[in-house]
């Protein structure tokens, strides 16, 4: 286990941090954006957790809190210079989707695109994949910027895991689910009306 007898190190106070190979970064550095962004997700993640969903899920997103967590520190250490770290798998990822599989099932086919809500828990898991997306994007800029220097089976786990934190929303939403309505599919009323005739206007114009 690790043993942490300080909280605060003042170690970046000048905006440097270092990496777990000791290489210094600026706390700017897209790899850090990345890490950081991920331990975001986990938060929520984290915050997912304490809401009353299946005791299935809970156990299936703490190992996934575990694993982001591996996943933090390989992108805190550079994958090209052989350093030990821990590593995400592939076989990590492909149970990601075994994981999509099995809460896809049952649920209904999908009509339209999904707007977060629902349920507490759905809006909840809404939240986290959009959190999950943007570590993603995080990753694959700093895949961008260092060539070589992050592992590209960190950033696949990360779409998979947007991936299922999209399905776990479906599942918690139950017959609460709220689908997107075109715009002109939209039934609404008084000044909401009006201002939709307007935007139409203005769209068959363009």
């Amino acid at each position: 286990m690790v043993n942490l007898t300080r909280v605060y190190t003042k170690t970046g106070d000048k905006g440097d941090t270092r990496l777990v190979d000791n290489s210094l970064a600026r706390k700017t550095d897209p790899r850090v954006d990345a890490y950081g962004t991920v331990d975001e997700a986990n938060t929520v993640i984290g915050l997912l957790t304490t809401l009353e969903i299946p005791g299935e899920l809970f156990e299936d997103l703490r190992l996934i809190q575990n694993e982001l967590f591996d996943l933090g520190a390989d992108l805190a250490n550079p994958f090209d210079t052989g350093v030990d770290s821990v590593r995400i798998l592939p076989e990590q990822t492909e149970r990601l989707e075994h994981l999509i599989d099995h809460y896809t099932e049952g649920l209904p086919a999908l009509r339209s695109f999904v707007l977060p809500g629902g349920t507490t828990p759905a809006a909840v898991a809404n939240l986290a994949r959009a959190t999950v997306r943007r570590a993603e994007r995080a990753a694959w800029a700093a895949s961008d910027t260092y060539p070589g220097g992050v592992n590209p089976e960190a950033v696949r786990y990360l779409n998979r895991l947007s991936d299922l934190m999209f399905t776990v929303g479906r599942y918690l939403s139950s017959d609460s689910e709220v689908l997107w309505v075109p715009a002109k599919d939209r039934k609404v009323s008084g000044r909401a009306a009006k201002e939709r005739e307007r935007i139409l206007a203005q769209q068959e114009q363009l």
